[in-house]
């Protein structure tokens, strides 16, 4: 086990998201409350060949990234009413704690690992960093997904940009393009 880019283990806890209802008073309330950002903001995110609980997937999100320290802050806005496994969330849950990202580099066999220890795979998909993104249902033993976010060949330079610009940040130019 190593440590990428951005300080945390590469086979271990790198992100929390949280879903929110407005994602453009989400990020001003972290701006604000607790001084994370600069927010990196994908408007538009349905991934590359999403499967939501193993059915093609229609669902389109807005997404944005930052760091509090080392580690990473995924807010996601849902931009519409198709099932996804963030609507579900909200249906059972409302907004706020979603998941864990876990970074891995043996993608394929920690989704089958935990498909094994009894975890449905409940979205998968391709992602702007290269590699795929795979969310496993734990919510039987915790209070949130886990998300497997394969360490892709774009992986490392992206996560650390967003880093990167989040130590000394300013408070200006509080929002930046994703990609």
């Amino acid at each position: 086990m190593g440590l990428v880019g951005f300080g945390q283990p590469d086979d271990g806890v790198i992100q929390m998201c949280y879903l929110v209802p407005d994602i453009q008073a989400a990020m001003n309330a972290w701006v604000e409350k607790l001084r994370v950002g600069p927010w990196f903001l994908l408007d538009h995110f349905t991934g590359t060949n999403p499967k939501y609980r193993g059915r093609d997937s229609k669902a389109d999100v807005s997404l944005a990234m930052s760091f509090a320290g080392h580690m990473n802050i995924e807010l996601i806005q849902p931009n519409d009413e198709h099932p996804s496994v963030y609507r579900e969330w909200i249906d059972r849950k409302g907004y706020g704690f979603h998941h864990w990202g876990r970074a891995t580099r043996n993608f394929d066999e920690d989704v089958a690992r935990y498909q094994a220890a009894g975890h449905d795979l409940a979205f998968l998909a391709g992602v702007p960093s290269g590699g795929s993104v795979a969310y496993m249902d734990t919510t039987a033993l915790l209070p949130g997904y886990v998300e497997l976010i394969e360490i892709g060949a774009g992986f490392e330079p992206l996560f650390s940009k967003f880093y990167r610009a989040s130590i000394g940040w300013d408070g200006e130019d509080r929002v930046r393009s994703f990609i």
